[in-house]
């Protein structure tokens, strides 16, 4: 499966005390479809990592979009987003022989 790996690196706006205990409560740094959260100890400034399907013609372009509609889903204000994607289908693994 080809897959794009997005960090987005960005600031809570606004969290209420239940939002920041909901995301205490959260797993942690792993790449997934619905993207998990790590955070400063306020809760204000976080890395949201998700893991999206990279079709054949796909670029990092899409891979940010897909990223955004991941982050969006968790419901949660941000902003100040920035991203760094990784094309997995460009990572070439060198066994030892």
């Amino acid at each position: 499966m080809n897959v794009f790996r997005v960090l987005v690196r960005g600031k809570f706006d606004g969290l209420d005390e239940a939002q920041k205990a909901s995301l205490r409560g959260s797993g942690g740094p792993m790449f997934s479809a619905e993207g998990s959260f790590t955070f400063d100890s306020n809760v204000t400034a976080f890395t949201f990592r998700c893991q999206v399907p990279a079709g054949p013609d796909d670029d990092e372009r899409v891979a940010r979009e897909r990223a955004t509609e991941a982050l969006r889903a968790h419901g949660l204000p941000y902003r100040d987003l920035a991203f760094s994607v990784t094309d997995m289908r460009d990572i070439r693994v060198r066994r030892k022989r």
